[in-house]
């Protein structure tokens, strides 16, 4: 807990209604959207602007205490549980959009604006911001450069960490830095705004953040294709990309996960289908036009079964709006929904799809796969009981596999959800000790005093690699 003398120091920087230690406010903000972890923290603090940062940084590093920055808690590998208690800092005051710079083509925003929020306003203004994490109607933009989170349109467009020119980061001692800046160019230094995205709040507090723009696209058209053959699919997939068509989206659905959005969506999805592939394709009319047509050629010819187009924006915008709502509608059928983000080279992905598949069957466990198949980007679902110890210890046996056949195959643990919690003791399989060894050097260097979010990224048990076929 936090003794009187210090509290007594946070309230008169940020005022009594923005410090809240009750049990109530407290445990409000134990949890995020990850099963099975929760931690209370000391206190929630709601600092008014970035002088409120600095000050409260100051202190709670002196006094070392765990900070938890927190966007909207929508994240998926327990990012923003504060495992080891202290304050979690909440944006609800720093949250505006402060300018749109239509001659340089960037925006500049606090980090607790909604980022569906922004892209309204700058797309009223005739621009065009693509990341879209599923989340992005509750997600905050610092949630999302600490995640580095991608989103349906990272295929063509990539994922936040190319959009983010410049950063103003409060450090742990609570001094300010400013990184990068409206610029095509900078190569003064070490790219320092690159390495606090996707730090996931574990090197400094973001107070400010300026991203790039890009003129709307003219055009666009949304298709559906439908399989018998899941693997045909994948395949699909593969080969869209190896004709070199980038399409904006290229999302893939199981047949469990095709019934689950249907059932929640209610927009008339075929559920007698084991598999589909929903593509979109942006830009001039004519270049949308015949990317489209040369799409459903190769899914027609690796056997889809039905291939048709959105006759309307409209159309198009509930399919969309539908896949967004995949983890919701899965969520619904058991107590508890994990979900990862197994990422693969993306001419592996039939073999992954299938290896999911294999893997489900040996762990006697239901998986259910979606994702951005198009960059490698899987979604492995396993709806479970966390209070069926046995089927729990199967799950995690699995996504074992999982992760080692990724990486085996090429791939990652984790494409956008984060380390944080869930994947900590897995990391070492990806980056070996020496790569381990490189970020807790920097992690020292910045935190000497392990005040941001500690407990993430490093694990104090390891899991041991699993080899595929033992």
């Amino acid at each position: 807990m936090i003794d009187s003398k210090i509290r007594e120091q946070l309230v008169a920087i940020v005022g009594n209604e923005n410090y809240d230690d009750t049990i109530s406010g407290r445990l409000v903000y134990s949890y995020d959207a990850t099963p099975n972890h929760q931690e209370l923290p000391d206190a929630v603090i709601s600092p008014k602007d970035k002088q409120d940062v600095c000050q409260i940084l100051k202190v709670c590093n002196l006094e070392k205490i765990p900070i938890v920055a927190r966007g909207s808690g929508s994240n998926l590998c327990g990012g923003t549980c504060p495992v080891e208690g202290g304050i979690v800092l909440l944006f609800k005051h720093m949250n505006q959009l402060l300018e749109i710079d239509k001659e340089n083509l960037t925006v500049t925003v606090q980090p607790g604006l909604i980022t569906q929020d922004m892209i309204k306003q700058v797309e009223a203004a005739g621009l065009f911001y693509p990341p879209d994490p599923s989340s992005m109607k509750i997600s905050t933009i610092g949630g999302n450069i600490s995640e580095n989170s991608g989103g349906l349109r990272g295929l063509k467009y990539g994922v936040t960490r190319d959009y983010v020119l410049a950063l103003e980061v409060v450090l742990p001692n609570g001094e300010m830095i400013h990184t990068g800046g409206k610029l095509a160019k900078d190569v003064a230094g070490y790219d320092l705004t690159r390495l606090f995205v996707g730090s996931e709040g574990t090197l400094g507090v973001i107070t400010e953040a300026t991203l790039k723009l890009i003129p709307k696209p003219e055009s666009k058209k949304t298709m559906l294709a439908l399989y018998q053959d899941i693997e045909a699919a994948a395949r699909s997939v593969s080969q869209i990309i190896a004709k070199r068509i980038i399409p904006t989206t290229l999302e893939f659905l199981d047949k469990h996960t095709i019934r689950a959005v249907e059932d929640f969506a209610q927009i008339g999805l075929p559920t007698d289908v084991e598999a589909i592939l929903l593509i979109e394709q942006d830009g001039p009319p004519e270049i949308v036009a015949r990317d489209i047509q040369h799409i459903a050629d190769i899914c027609r010819s690796e056997q889809a079964v039905d291939v048709t187009v959105a006759k309307s924006d409209e159309e198009a915008e509930k399919l969309t709006t539908a896949r967004r709502t995949a983890l919701s509608a899965l969520a619904r059928l058991k107590p508890t929904t994990i979900l990862e983000d197994a990422t693969v080279p993306r001419s592996e992905i039939a073999t992954m799809v299938k290896a999911i598949n294999d893997i489900a069957i040996k762990h006697n466990v239901k998986i259910s796969t979606f994702g951005h198949a198009g960059d490698g980007n899987l979604h492995p679902t396993c709806l479970t009981d966390v209070r069926d110890k046995d089927e729990m210890e199967r799950v995690e046996a699995a996504f074992a596999d999982i992760f080692a056949k990724a990486i085996d195959l090429g791939g990652t643990l984790t494409g956008e959800h984060g380390v944080g919690v869930m994947k900590s003791p897995y990391l070492e399989w990806k980056l070996g000790e020496a790569g381990i060894a490189v970020m807790k050097g920097i992690k020292e260097a910045i935190d000497p005093n392990n005040i941001m979010n500690p407990g993430k990224m490093f694990a104090k048990e390891l899991k041991k690699r699993v080899v595929i076929g033992e």
